[in-house]
C-alpha cells in the first residue's frame, strides 16, 4: 500500500538547501513563495522528475526508446511517490493537435498500451487479424493482380530520421538498383544519402513485371526475398496505390495485410499514424454550397455565385462562358433554372475535355483543349497553392470546419483506430470524461490480470532474495 504522504529528504536540486518536506497525498497543495526561492526546482526538478523517472525505468529497454527521461535529481531520499504528470507554467501551444493528453504526457502512456496490449481487428469487417503464410500471399497476389504490371517492395525504414548511407550502400551490393524513398522512386547513386533530422519512409523495390502465369517461378522468388528484407511485410504497387501483405498479421476473410503495432501507430503528429484526409486534426474544411450560392434565384450576371462577384475578364468567367453555350443557357439565367446537368458541371466540373479561348492583353484569342474544374475546383485551387494571407482568409468565408469523415473525428489512420483495448480504439478513450476513463481502467479485466503478475512477480523476487 502507498504512503499517506509524499516524504522528500535533503533536497538539494539548483537553489534548494538541503529541504526536507512532507506533502500528504489525494488532496490539493499549493506551493508558494518568493520568486527565485526554489518552487519549481521542489515541484517539476525533484518531485516530478524522480516520479517520473522510476515509472519510466520500470518499462522495457524499447519501450523506454520513445520516452524522454528525465535526469535523477539530487535528493537524499523520496517515498510516496506516484508516476507523475506535470503541465509546466506559461506554456502555450499554437499547434492545432495539441490536446490535454499531449501537454501533460499522459496519451504517450496510452499509446504504448494500445502498442502492446491493443487486439487488431480489421478496419473493414471487424474479423481479428490473424497471421498470414507466403504461400496465401502468394495465392492472393497471382489472383488480385493477374494481367496487371506490378512493383513488388520491401519497407525497410518507417517513420525513423537518419541519413542512411550505409543502408543504400549495402542494398546495391545485394543487387538492388533501385529504391523508393517517402514515395519518390530513385535509382541507388554511389553516395546516396537523405537529410538525417528529416523523418524518412523507405522501400526496397524488389521487382517489376505484369503478372502471367509464365511468371510463377518468378513471383514466388520476388515474394520470398520481399519478405525476408521486411522482416515478414512487403507491398505490392499496381500502379494507383499499395497493398500491404504480412506473414505476421492479416485479416483472413478480406486478406488486408497490417503491419506491427507501434507506439506512434497512435501518434496524430506523426504521418506514420495521422489520418491522411485531415492530417491528425479530426476535422476539415469544406465549402459550404449556402455561403457559396446564397440566392438560387439571382444569376451570375446578379452575382448569383458570391464566391466569384460581377462577371470580369478572368479566366474563370471565360471558361463559364463557354460551359453556358454548351449547356444552353446564358449569365442572365437564374441559377435555379440550371439543368442538374449544367449545375454539378458549374459546381464541380467535367471530366470531358473543352476547348476554351482566352484573349491575352487585347491580342488575338487563343484556344485551349483541357477540363473544366468548376468554382468549387476553382476555390479549392486557390486555397492549396496561395501564399497570400489575405487570399485564404477570402477562400475560407466560404468554408465550414466539420468532422473529418475519413477518421470521424479520431485522427488517426482507419488501421490505427481498428485497435481495441477493453472492446475501446484510443481515440474512443481519450473521448471519455476523466471520471469514466477511470472507471473503463478499473473495469478492464486485463490490467488486473497484469497487476496479479506484478505481484507474483514482486513475491518471487522477494523470496529469492531472502534465499540468499
Amino acid at each position: 500500500m502507498f504512503q499517506d504522504k509524499i516524504i522528500v529528504k535533503g533536497a538539494r536540486e539548483h537553489n534548494l538547501k538541503n529541504i526536507d518536506i512532507e506533502i500528504p497525498r489525494n488532496s490539493f497543495t499549493v506551493i508558494t513563495g518568493l520568486s527565485g526561492s526554489g518552487k519549481s526546482s521542489l515541484a517539476f526538478d525533484t518531485i516530478y522528475a524522480e516520479g517520473q523517472r522510476r515509472y519510466i525505468e520500470c518499462l522495457s529497454a524499447y519501450a523506454r526508446q520513445f520516452l524522454d527521461m528525465l535526469e535523477k535529481p539530487d535528493v537524499d531520499l523520496i517515498e510516496g511517490l506516484s508516476p507523475a504528470i506535470s503541465i509546466e507554467q506559461k506554456v502555450t501551444s499554437g499547434n492545432p493537435r495539441s490536446t490535454v493528453g499531449t501537454v501533460t504526457e499522459i496519451y504517450d502512456y496510452l499509446r504504448l498500451l494500445y502498442a502492446r496490449l491493443g487486439v487488431i481487428n480489421c478496419y473493414n469487417c471487424g474479423s481479428p487479424v490473424q497471421k498470414q503464410n507466403p504461400g496465401q500471399i502468394l495465392e492472393k497476389i497471382a489472383r488480385e493482380f493477374a494481367g496487371k504490371k506490378i512493383l513488388i517492395f520491401a519497407p525497410v525504414i518507417r517513420g525513423r530520421k537518419g541519413h542512411y548511407r550505409e543502408l543504400f550502400e549495402d542494398t546495391a551490393k545485394d543487387g538492388f538498383l533501385k529504391v523508393r524513398i517517402d514515395g519518390e522512386l530513385k535509382e541507388i547513386e554511389k553516395g546516396l544519402q537523405l537529410d538525417r533530422y528529416k523523418i524518412h519512409n523507405i522501400d526496397i523495390m524488389i521487382d517489376r513485371f505484369v503478372i502471367k502465369e509464365e511468371v510463377g517461378e518468378r513471383l514466388q522468388a520476388s515474394v520470398d526475398v520481399a519478405l525476408n528484407y521486411g522482416n515478414g511485410v512487403m507491398m505490392v504497387n499496381d500502379g494507383k496505390i499499395d497493398h500491404l501483405f504480412s506473414r505476421h498479421l492479416s485479416c483472413p476473410s478480406c486478406g488486408i495485410g497490417y503491419q506491427d503495432l507501434a507506439p506512434n501507430s497512435f501518434s496524430f503528429n506523426s504521418n506514420f499514424g495521422a489520418c491522411p484526409d485531415c492530417d491528425g486534426l479530426g476535422e476539415k474544411k469544406e465549402f459550404d454550397l449556402k455561403l457559396i450560392i446564397p440566392d438560387w434565384n439571382k444569376s451570375i450576371n446578379e452575382e448569383g455565385i458570391a464566391a466569384l462577384g460581377k462577371p470580369r475578364s478572368i479566366y474563370i468567367f471565360n471558361q463559364l462562358e463557354t460551359i453556358s453555350k454548351k449547356f444552353g443557357f446564358t449569365f442572365d439565367t437564374p441559377l435555379k433554372d440550371l439543368s442538374p446537368e449544367a449545375r454539378g458541371i458549374v459546381l464541380k466540373g467535367s471530366k470531358e475535355k473543352y476547348e476554351f479561348f482566352y484573349s491575352y492583353g487585347g491580342k488575338k484569342e487563343v484556344a485551349y483543349k483541357h477540363r473544366f474544374s468548376g468554382v468549387l475546383g476553382y476555390l479549392q485551387n486557390y486555397f492549396n497553392s496561395t501564399s497570400s494571407a489575405k487570399i485564404r482568409e477570402w477562400v475560407e468565408s466560404y468554408m465550414n470546419i466539420g468532422k473529418c469523415n475519413s477518421c470521424n473525428g479520431g485522427r488517426l489512420k482507419k488501421e490505427s483506430l481498428a485497435v481495441l483495448f477493453g472492446g475501446k480504439n484510443i481515440s474512443e478513450v481519450t473521448a471519455l470524461s476523466i471520471k469514466d476513463c477511470r472507471d473503463f481502467f478499473f473495469d478492464t479485466k486485463l490490467l488486473d490480470e497484469m497487476r496479479l503478475l506484478q505481484v507474483q512477480s514482486s513475491k518471487k523476487l522477494n523470496q529469492d532474495l531472502n534465499s540468499f
